[in-house]
């Protein structure tokens, strides 16, 4: 195998609890980047959210944020794909999501120009702030938000039937042509662009900018909305604390991103011994 490029998630893949990549990971990412092999997040958070872990990391490449919605080059300020859920689809969630029987079981947030909007804080937003490092803006209606086509809408809730309820009834009422459905975590719902998913954004990246190939890709990532670059990828691995269908895709299964799996899935693909 010739991998020349290694993509990684954050969220549950380089970054547990804590929020922060720990030493192993950085020490594994760095030694590949010495061998030349060129290593880019990937992720569902905003993009100045996932500012701080590339930077961390020292990655060099375009980072793509919102699931795939927005791909964008630190280094240079360039915006390679930026794509919105149209506003009546965003306007039709809204009109599900806002019934009275969700009001006190979920969350929704907004995104628009890499600001996050919120109907008001709550201890979900509050949560959300604190491993984002987001800045909520409250809005009286997020219709107006959606209306100017927004990067993504994150329903929130600790009630993980209820998400498996919505994942199902957005799946029945929109096509694939029509919206991303998927989650991030138990409690996250992701609703992006239909183009909008790491998968498609990997080969955007891999063949568009760097002109490689699938073959020379390794994907590592922990759960439902890293499923389409794992399969992209030449090497898809999932975390061990990923969820038994993200796991049955992969490749190969590394542990825990609490005992620093990602290091352990580097050393065994792309450093041999040399880790």
């Amino acid at each position: 195998m010739d991998i020349r490029l290694l993509v990684l998630d954050i969220d549950g893949t380089i970054a547990g609890e804590s929020n922060n990549v720990r030493e192993p990971i950085k020490s594994a990412i760095k030694a590949v980047q010495t061998q030349g092999i060129q290593v880019a997040l990937a992720t569902g958070r905003m993009y100045h959210s996932a500012l701080p872990f590339y930077h961390d990391i020292g990655s060099q490449l375009p980072l793509i944020a919102y699931n795939g919605a927005l791909i964008k080059d630190p280094q240079t300020d360039k915006t390679y794909q930026e794509l919105s859920v149209t506003p009546d689809i965003a306007l039709a969630l809204l009109d599900h999501l806002e019934q009275p029987q969700f009001r006190s079981r979920l969350d929704v947030h907004c995104y628009y120009d890499d600001q996050l909007y919120v109907k008001e804080i709550t201890l979900e937003t509050e949560r959300y702030k604190l491993r984002s490092g987001a800045k909520p803006v409250v809005v009286p209606d997020l219709r107006s938000i959606a209306e100017r086509s927004s990067l993504k809408l994150l329903v929130v809730s600790q009630d993980a039937t209820l998400i498996q309820e919505l994942i199902t009834h957005f799946s029945d009422r929109f096509n694939r042509e029509e919206l991303h459905v998927t989650q991030s975590t138990e409690i996250y719902l992701e609703l992006t662009h239909p183009q909008a998913n790491k998968g498609l954004a990997v080969r955007h990246l891999t063949e568009e900018i760097l002109g490689l190939t699938s073959e020379q890709v390794m994907a590592i990532g922990d759960n439902f909305n890293d499923l389409e670059m794992l399969r992209y990828a030449e090497i898809g691995v999932a975390m061990g604390n990923a969820p038994p269908e993200v796991q049955a895709i992969a490749d190969w299964v590394t542990i825990d991103v609490e005992e620093d799996g990602v290091a352990i899935a580097i050393q065994k693909f792309l450093l041999g011994n040399e880790f």
